[in-house]
């Protein structure tokens, strides 16, 4: 499943895309052009607009909650997202472009020493040209996740 999320919403578009899934988000974005890319990309549209909640014929789930937990317990009754280790930290949180799984060395020069000498599993964006790697940060949204 493919979402597209509107402006109000920029945090439940980073969590979506940590877990995996392919989510547009451009903070720019009007009415028009969600509706727009949700057609031509086939993408489910999150929104708290309720305006836009009232557009006939266009596949949208209003979100009721300003709580990030909450709307993600909202979704999932929607859309039934759920946890999927093979999907986790497959994209990137900034862009959405799917990760590598790139060597240690490849990363050497982009990650802080002691991450590099702790660490030996890392993921890299090539549109974004970071790298990604399970910190504590990890081990924290999985216990999150997963309380949801």
């Amino acid at each position: 499943m493919k979402f597209i999320v509107d402006s109000m919403l920029g945090k439940l578009a980073k969590r979506l895309r940590l877990m995996g899934y392919d989510t547009y988000y451009d903070v720019k974005a009007d009415d028009h052009d969600i509706l727009k890319i949700s057609n031509d990309e086939d993408r489910f549209i999150v929104t708290r607009d309720t305006q836009m909640a009232k557009i006939r014929g266009a596949k949208i789930f209003l979100i009721r909650s300003t709580d990030l937990n909450e709307q993600l317990k909202e979704l999932s009754k929607f859309a039934r997202i759920r946890l999927d280790a093979k999907q986790l930290f497959s994209r990137c949180p900034e862009c959405n472009t799917p990760v590598k799984e790139v060597s240690k060395e490849e990363v050497k020069k982009i990650v802080p020493e002691f991450v590099y000498k702790t660490l030996n599993k890392f993921s890299y964006c090539a549109k974004c040209k970071k790298a990604y790697w399970q910190g504590t940060h990890y081990e924290k949204l999985i216990k999150e996740l997963k309380s949801i």
